[in-house]
């Protein structure tokens, strides 16, 4: 059971760590919050933090989980299938993301 909620929080912190780096990218950002939304240094900064930071605990999730030979494994698999969910929530949903983001005026 304990394997299984290990897993869990490891493909949530994939995609959320997928989704902040993307939304790190101006034109993502811009993407979600208008043509005139700015993303300053600060934000850009931090979404980068934020998002490598949820991949680091993603692969200690994995790593919890399973042995190393698996976990490295499984952990490479959710950031390919994060990857291509964030992909496809931007395409076609993009204002999904927006619970990603913490602002106050948005």
């Amino acid at each position: 059971m304990a394997d299984a909620l290990a897993l869990c929080l490891a493909a949530l912190f994939s995609l959320a760590g997928m989704g902040w780096l993307a939304l790190s990218l101006e034109v993502h950002w811009r993407q979600l919050f208008g043509r005139r939304a700015v993303l300053t240094a600060i934000i850009k900064s931090g979404l980068r933090l934020a998002g490598w930071t949820a991949l680091l605990l993603s692969a200690v999730c994995c790593f919890i989980a399973d042995r190393p030979s698996m976990a490295v494994l499984v952990w490479v698999m959710l950031l390919a299938g994060a990857a291509t969910a964030i992909a496809l929530l931007l395409a076609w949903r993009a204002h999904w993301l927006r619970v990603l983001v913490l602002r106050g005026g948005a």
